[in-house]
């Protein structure tokens, strides 16, 4: 299932306006979250546990960064506040707003930030179209940021008019997208995009002149092969890509033609990407079978990597390697066994606003509605 709209007419690339996507690690402004709420999603008593990791997440971001948090009422403004609370948390940086959301993905419906250099800041919405049109109760999330959205009010608007995920694309801020084939060329999202039209989408609004493509995600990804589950950027010039040294497992052939691709690129200026592996934790399961557990499903933050764990002996592995390559954050691991049962994790669930004016120094508040239940809507 695809749709499709036409681009706006008139209405100019964010590439040849100087905008580009920028990398994670770049300074954020804060990041946006959606508090848990989908039983389908967690059922039975898993949705209580994955909101003691979602308080975790946002508890370890709030003294680094804003959180601009989705809730769907009054009644889980309320509930989201006691649990914080009664934590001890600081809720000064905390930004509520209410609207109709269906699910937590909000890397895949939300909008792609971008900046230019003098750090104005712009937006791109793709159409999110459920993966494909695998639920149709989910597809309602395309619209929370559509139309003349409060939440983007002031920012530039960008739409391209095709179907993407932002859990599809990662990039080094210096001009390289990472992707798979198995996604953004898959017939259920953009059936009359070829490779090319698609790689001139990605430089015309991620401001990227090359398109690093890998082949397939790993094992029990309903997303058809999300980046962010395989392979990340860590700085400019080095990926991280997981790998399953296991020859029986099912994600070993898989990761190993991704890593034997990576091997073989280049980057733009020429010379070979720095490439580490990381491992995958031990298969995670339910009654359908594998789920996709990953340590690339990291998050960066302001001052911390958050790092999703699922209580097996490659846990500490993981977080060694990230600390290794991240020597000025503090990687903070996040109990995810039960939040992987909705089929993804920490990268999945988030989504970073960057900092303007450059620096990272001064900041343009994300706007927040006049009943904001934990502080007025001014930015200090």
């Amino acid at each position: 299932m695809s749709q499709t709209r036409p681009v706006k007419k008139n209405q100019p690339k964010p590439s040849a306006l100087g905008f580009s996507m920028p990398a994670e690690w770049d300074r954020h402004e804060g990041t946006w979250l959606v508090w848990p709420r989908n039983e389908i999603t967690w059922p039975g008593s898993l949705l209580s546990v994955v909101e003691d990791s979602f308080a975790l997440t946002i508890e370890t971001l709030l003294p680094r960064e804003k959180v601009f948090l989705l809730v769907r009422d009054d009644a889980a403004a309320e509930k989201v506040l006691s649990k914080l609370t009664k934590r001890g948390m600081k809720t000064s940086n905390l930004f509520i707003h209410k609207a109709p959301v269906e699910d937590g993905w909000i890397r895949d419906y939300g909008p792609t930030y971008l900046k230019d250099k003098t750090g104005k800041r712009a937006a791109v919405r793709w159409i999110f179209n459920a993966w494909g049109g695998k639920y149709d109760d989910l597809m309602r999330d395309n619209e929370i940021f559509k139309g003349d959205s409060a939440l983007l009010k002031g920012v530039p608007v960008f739409d391209p008019g095709i179907v993407l995920e932002g859990g599809s694309i990662e990039v080094n801020g210096a001009g390289t997208c990472m992707t798979t084939e198995q996604c953004l060329l898959n017939p259920n999202r953009n059936p009359s995009l070829t490779r090319a039209d698609i790689e001139e989408y990605l430089r015309d609004y991620l401001g990227v002149s090359q398109v690093l493509w890998l082949k397939e995600g790993i094992v029990g990804d309903d997303t058809d092969g999300h980046i962010d589950d395989i392979a990340r950027f860590v700085n400019e010039d080095t990926i991280i890509a997981a790998y399953e040294k296991n020859e029986q497992a099912e994600n070993h052939p898989i990761l190993k033609e991704n890593w034997e691709l990576l091997q073989r690129q280049e980057k733009p200026g020429g010379g070979k990407w720095n490439l580490v592996k990381l491992p995958m934790p031990e298969p995670v399961t339910d009654d359908e079978g594998m789920l996709p557990a990953s340590y690339a499903n990291f998050l960066i933050a302001n001052g911390v990597v958050l790092l999703p764990v699922f209580g097996c002996s490659q846990d500490k592995e993981a977080a060694a390697i990230l600390k290794d390559l991240f020597p000025g954050r503090e990687v903070v691991p996040i109990p995810s066994r039960e939040v992987v049962h909705g089929l993804g994790t920490l990268h999945c669930l988030s989504q970073q606003v960057p900092c303007s004016e450059g620096t990272g120094t001064k900041s343009v508040p994300v706007p927040c509605e006049s009943d904001h239940p934990t502080k007025s809507c001014q930015n200090s």
